[in-house]
């Protein structure tokens, strides 16, 4: 299997987004995606300095694509969204529909997370508008991709979400900015102040979610190395591991380790253990509560191996 840096879903500093990429030329990961997902107010970066990140990661020899919003609000998201589209260097990862509809017939895209693929239909509809890879969307579990693979279109590769905090919803109202008691559109940009998101935890006390903008994720970090063995067997083609702002460099050298076969999944559980910054989780890949951690124990993972 391939490893697949996925898009910063968070607002970094400029800076701090150049000098991150810089180290991920030297990384051993084979794709990177780059580009805003969340929030079209975060302008720190501009298409011409995303394509120019593309040219340096493609000259390391990374496959580059660039991830276009999941949730599109205004035209002036839409005149963006084309201009993605009509790049002409990278390929494109559609997050929502309007995406795949400017995408469709104009060569291969990646079907994003975002989009909702639960069957066989969906999925052989999407390669023929011109989908070459799908993201199974992270709240599916192995028999469901499993299922897919099964019927998987001919020509077309799979993706698993296999560490991150899980991009769950997003929504027209700026969750950051109600915390500050500011208007969407006067947020002052406050998410630039929390690298990771901000922790939301229930009246209890306890971890709940994450608030990123508009977008909701999970509070607990899903990690799927346990599971590469098992994924690897299922024939995906790629897994995804989405950027945080520390440490990542240590949690793609273990995913390598283990994808690699150099390290056990019980060792690189263990190494990446030391690098999440909340909870883990894997509870969606097995089929349980998404924010549940059902992976086997070291012994069972071992005699498993």
């Amino acid at each position: 299997m391939r490893l697949a840096l996925g898009p910063i879903l968070y607002f970094w500093p400029r800076e701090q987004v150049f000098d991150f990429y810089a180290q991920v030329a030297d990384w051993p990961v084979d794709v990177v995606y780059l580009g805003e997902v969340v929030c079209s107010k975060r302008r720190a970066l501009r298409l011409d300095d995303w394509l120019n990140l593309g040219i340096e990661l493609a000259e390391s020899g990374k496959e580059v694509v660039l991830s276009t919003l999941a949730l599109i609000e205004a035209e002036s998201e839409l005149r963006a969204l084309r201009r993605v589209a009509a790049n002409g260097r990278f390929a494109v990862e559609a997050n929502d529909m309007g995406a795949v509809h400017l995408l469709a017939g104009h060569g291969p895209f990646v079907a994003g997370p975002h989009l909702n693929i639960y069957n066989p239909e969906t999925l052989a509809w999407l390669s023929e508008l011109g989908a070459s890879r799908f993201v199974l969307p992270v709240e599916l579990s192995r028999e469901t991709f499993s299922a897919l693979q099964e019927s998987q279109p001919s020509g077309m590769e799979s993706e698993v979400f296999a560490y991150g905090r899980l991009p769950l919803a997003f929504s027209a109202r700026c969750f950051t900015a109600r915390h500050y008691g500011l208007a969407k559109d006067q947020c002052d940009l406050r998410c630039a102040e929390h690298g990771d998101g901000m922790a939301l935890n229930s009246q209890d006390g306890g971890a709940f979610l994450t608030i990123n903008g508009i977008q909701t994720q999970s509070a607990a970090t899903c990690n799927l190395i346990s599971a590469l063995p098992e994924i690897a067997a299922l024939e995906a083609d790629v897994v995804r591991l989405s950027p945080q702002s520390q440490r990542m460099d240590e949690v793609v050298a273990a995913f390598h380790a283990v994808n690699d076969g150099r390290m056990s999944a019980a060792q690189g559980n263990a190494a990446v253990a030391r690098c999440v910054q909340s909870e883990s989780c894997d509870g969606y890949w097995f089929g349980g509560p998404g924010m549940a951690t059902l992976a086997p124990t070291d012994g069972d993972a071992a005699g498993r191996e």
